[in-house]
């Protein structure tokens, strides 16, 4: 029966590719440009949007309850504890440079070459995108330019 099915849906048409339909390879090509998947936001937010050459970042360590304020500069790693946090950039509205900022950060634990955290960290939503330690939180307070 199922056999029956494909067969009169194949000889149908119906299971063919439609005229101008591709096959994608998995290999990707190396001379294609970059996807932009919204090219008219991504160029309206490069205007509006500057970096810094450095942040501020607070840590706490939930153990004994000491807060840490760590200022890093773009590349800069410091320690917090056992863990080793490195800055990669710091972005904030060009319109409100005290504003929402947000910072690319890779945070390892001390000896260990896979990070337990990568990726941007936002100021005025910490938990969007938030270090999942048992001891330590670490947040984005703002950009310093």
């Amino acid at each position: 029966m199922i056999r029956a099915l494909a067969a009169s849906l194949a000889l149908g048409g119906l299971l063919a590719l439609p005229a101008g339909a591709q096959q994608y390879d998995d290999e990707p090509d190396e001379n294609a440009p970059p996807v932009q998947i919204f090219p008219d936001v991504d160029a309206a937010v490069a205007g509006q949007v500057a970096e810094a050459p450095a942040a501020i970042l607070r840590g706490l360590d939930k153990r004994v309850g000491d807060v840490t304020d760590l200022a890093l500069a773009k590349g800069d790693t410091v320690a917090l504890g056992r863990l080793q946090v490195t800055l990669g950039e710091c972005r904030y509205p060009r319109d409100n440079p005290s504003g929402d900022a947000f910072a690319y950060l890779v945070i390892r634990q001390a000896g260990e070459d896979r990070p337990v955290f990568q990726g941007w960290m936002i100021a005025s939503a910490p938990a969007l995108s938030a270090l999942e330690h048992p001891r330590y939180d670490i947040w984005v307070m703002r950009c310093t330019t």
